[in-house]
């Protein structure tokens, strides 16, 4: 049992039974008397919805099946995957509480009674659970609040670490990297010749160039979609990887990154070059060996190189596509009298985020032209990347071949609701098949030949088409719906305020615009 259709039909016929209809169709006074039931925010209320839909025989009883059922239904409508996983294990446990004697059945006061204990006085192996059975039946059902703060600090941590605990395995994992690969280039640098010069500042800007190269390299993966969805639905790493979660992770990897930019830019620029144009000429002299024979002039000769061009271009890219990444930025929310707005949208970002192609061509470069390390097999940057960028890159190449003409389809009707809503209806592909609450990903080239955009597929599995309710709120999106609102007619006498299209009016919108 999935998806909120079944919920619904659960939910009418709970309240239908209590009520004695037996018709598919309901009177006024019967919707209203529904209504008023499901929004009744009273504890007795909702209790008593809850138990009608545990109790399928109306009985007055919920015995162990009936709750299972429920406990399943909600948990798959609401996608409460943990729960869903542990169904047997809660049934079992609020059977064991709530039936002391094993009669097989629970009772609505004794339900009841249970529900309205505060935690101190609950029994002991519900009320660590009881935050996710109070959501099951209300999220009104808000457990009193602990006295001691330690306690109760407690908890919420363990509720945190179970909830979360793939999120926390994985970003110990990011940190506890990254902090080794810092203190290994810290250290090494330590005990580098040009320590005696330069310092403490070469060993954190190395440092930070190693996090960088190996964040750079990282943070492309998330962004592999077909390789995540492989993982995810082929492997077992699922259960212990968060694959849901990898534009979380992608930004996550993205601040990574500007920090060890930071790390290793500011160090260079403001300590680095500083202590090495003023080293006096004995200092110096271990240093030929890496910047020439011949003294380093002045400060600028170390930005108008190789390694400064390409260290200020990729920051400056860099800032850019972060810039054009913020929220405020990325879904147009600056004001309109902001002269970045037309640099606002998700058009501007997904551009700009393209940039990044650029950033690595520099990147490459700028770790192969190295001051101090100029041994191919010690330079570690093409290292980093080698495996990640050919990964991405066959990704791309898989979404080109797929978008030449293999997954066309034909828009059979169009309807432009109020509130800035559109839903298409095509064509369904020979042999496509899917799930419910799963997505496509969708390419219109009126709007941009290059973007593909995720929407839910909000038709049944069984339906002869594919249907999407698109809500239009970014630049893509709105003129997405502008152009079907062009060849939408308008409601004829009786019907509602919608503008509607189907294929036969496209087809003469086409003939004319011929």
């Amino acid at each position: 049992m999935v998806g909120s259709e079944e919920f619904a039909a659960q939910m009418y016929d709970a309240l239908a039974r209590r009520r004695g209809v037996v018709a598919q169709v309901l009177t006024k006074d019967e919707l209203r008397e529904f209504w008023e039931q499901l929004s009744d925010p009273g504890f007795d209320a909702k209790l008593q919805t809850f138990f009608d839909m545990v109790d399928k025989n109306a009985d007055g009883r919920i015995t162990e099946e009936e709750l299972k059922e429920v406990l399943t239904l909600t948990a798959s409508a609401n996608k409460l995957t943990k729960i869903l996983e542990r169904v047997d294990e809660y049934t079992a446990l609020i059977m064991e509480e709530l039936d002391p004697d094993q009669l097989g059945y629970i009772e609505l006061a004794t339900l009841e009674s249970l529900l309205l204990l505060p935690p101190s006085q609950a029994p002991t192996s519900l009320v660590a659970h009881s935050s996710n059975i109070s959501q099951l039946i209300s999220q009104r059902l808000v457990p009193a609040r602990d006295a001691n703060p330690l306690r109760r600090g407690l908890t919420a941590a363990r509720y945190f670490l179970e909830d979360n605990w793939k999120r926390v395995w994985v970003m110990s994992l990011w940190l506890s990297i990254n902090a080794g690969l810092f203190a290994w280039k810290f250290y090494a640098y330590r005990r580098h010749p040009t320590f005696d010069v330069m310092g403490y500042c070469v060993c954190v800007a190395k440092g930070g160039a190693e996090t960088t190269k190996f964040n750079m390299a990282l943070i492309l993966l998330p962004v592999c979609r077909n390789t995540l969805t492989w993982l995810r639905s082929r492997t077992s790493l699922g259960a212990a990887v968060p694959f849901n979660d990898n534009i979380n992770f992608h930004k996550v990897v993205a601040g990574g990154v500007a920090v060890g930019v930071a790390l290793h830019g500011v160090t260079h620029l403001t300590c680095d070059f500083p202590r090495l144009l003023h080293a006096s000429d004995e200092a110096y002299e271990p240093m030929k060996r890496y910047f020439g024979q011949t003294r380093v002039p002045d400060y600028w000769w170390f930005v108008r190189g190789v390694e400064g061009v390409t260290g200020v271009l990729m920051v400056v890219l860099m800032a850019v596509a972060y810039t054009l990444a913020h929220p405020r930025f990325r879904r147009s929310k600056l004001g309109a009298g902001n002269p970045l707005k037309r640099l606002s949208g998700f058009n501007m970002f997904w551009y700009s985020h393209h940039l990044f192609v650029v950033v690595y061509v520099a990147l490459v470069v700028h770790g192969v032209c190295l001051y101090i390390n100029r041994t191919w097999y010690k330079q570690t940057t093409w290292m980093y990347l080698a495996v990640p960028v050919l990964l991405y890159a066959g990704e791309r190449l898989l979404r080109a071949l797929r978008s030449h003409g293999l997954t066309t389809v034909r828009i059979e009707k169009v309807a432009v609701y109020p509130g800035n809503v559109i839903a298409i209806h095509m064509s369904k592909p020979h042999g496509f098949r899917y799930r419910s609450g799963q997505y496509i990903y969708v390419n219109c080239g009126e709007v941009s030949p290059f973007e593909w955009h995720p929407f839910t597929i909000t038709s049944a599995p069984g339906d002869d088409y594919l249907s999407m309710h698109i809500r239009c709120r970014g630049d893509w999106t709105s003129r997405f719906r502008a152009i079907f609102s062009q060849i939408c007619r308008p409601p004829l006498a009786g019907q509602s305020g919608l503008l509607r299209a189907d294929f036969t009016s496209m087809v003469e919108h086409n003939a004319n615009a011929k």
